[in-house]
């Protein structure tokens, strides 16, 4: 169909485009999908002068620690998310260091990883995992979350924290935190933060500390010691000294946890390693692929009492 006009018209119509000159607009229909090897999250001629592939495998560690060391609970939730800038339609294979797939290769006694509820983008073909445990697929372009997994299994802290605090009533309340990093020494933990509770009716803060900075914030009734580089394998202390008013607004039953925040790059709890990206386009062009990993904290409370 040919349509005589002299303004922009749009379709809405998913299954046409539309060409247009100066004179006349051509309502086309689509190519069927099978000629194209079109797919629904990538559009056609994507094109860039620097081809870059970036994979990010991050993972989060809940843990809760009774106040006598035990660990009630922990798990890994871990996700590899990307950001993809390739021309074409390239498809991508990524292998990972895969228990099923090392025992289903011989080499189950190397050194790998369990996945749990395993979770992939719409783009990965599931057929082809579900046989050989090739993660395959033709990617979106940007960013996007390639799959999710974790992981049940006995997480030693990475960053442990022991309190002793000792309550004079109705005059003042002192901690004494000590922290330690339980990760190997060429590994660093960035912007720490050791989030410790303290009564609401507590005032004149004092702080001592081997490293970094505290700061009361009442609004959520806590000191906040931070540590802006944490290596692996070292220990620090924080002294902290609160006045209290005359009456004793809350005793020591129901103090809340202790919170940690931290990321550590370079670093996967789980062991999880990207052990090949490839990159197959058929003009034959050269990507580059950057692989990172990063380990943070999720839900991670340490009981005081």
């Amino acid at each position: 169909m040919t349509v005589s006009t002299k303004s922009a018209i749009l379709t809405t119509d998913p299954d046409r485009y539309i060409t247009q000159d100066s004179h006349k607009l051509e309502i086309a229909p689509r190519p069927p999908m099978a000629v194209t090897n079109a797919v629904s999250w990538r559009s056609e001629g994507v094109k860039y002068r620097k081809n870059e592939v970036f994979l990010d495998v991050i993972e989060s560690v809940n843990l809760l620690v009774s106040a006598n060391g035990n660990v009630l609970r922990s798990e890994i939730v871990g996700a590899i998310k990307m950001r993809v800038f390739l021309s074409g339609m390239p498809e991508l294979r990524l292998g990972l260091n895969d228990k099923v797939l090392f025992e289903s290769t011989g080499r189950g006694k190397s050194k790998s990883v369990e996945l749990e509820d395993v979770k992939f983008h719409q783009c990965v073909r599931l057929s082809r995992f579900e046989n050989d445990r090739t993660i395959s697929f033709i990617p979106p372009d940007g960013e996007f979350e390639l799959m999710s997994y974790r992981l049940n299994t006995h997480v030693k802290p990475l960053i442990w924290v022991e309190s002793v605090i000792e309550r004079h009533a109705h005059s003042r309340v002192e901690y004494m935190i000590k922290a330690k990093s339980q990760f190997k020494r060429r590994s660093t933990a960035n912007n720490v933060e050791i989030i410790i509770p303290v009564p609401t009716d507590a005032d004149s803060p004092k702080f001592k500390t081997s490293v970094g900075s505290c700061k009361y914030s009442p609004e959520i009734s806590s000191v906040v010691w931070s540590i802006k580089s944490f290596p692996g394998g070292k220990e620090y202390l924080m002294r902290a000294h609160f006045g209290l008013p005359s009456v004793m607004s809350e005793d020591l039953e129901g103090r809340p946890p202790i919170n940690v925040k931290f990321e550590i790059p370079y670093f996967t709890v789980s062991g999880i390693q990207v052990r090949y990206l490839k990159i197959i386009e058929k003009s034959g062009y050269q990507a580059l692929p950057w692989v990172r990993y990063i380990t943070q904290n999720g839900d991670y409370q340490l009981r005081t009492q």
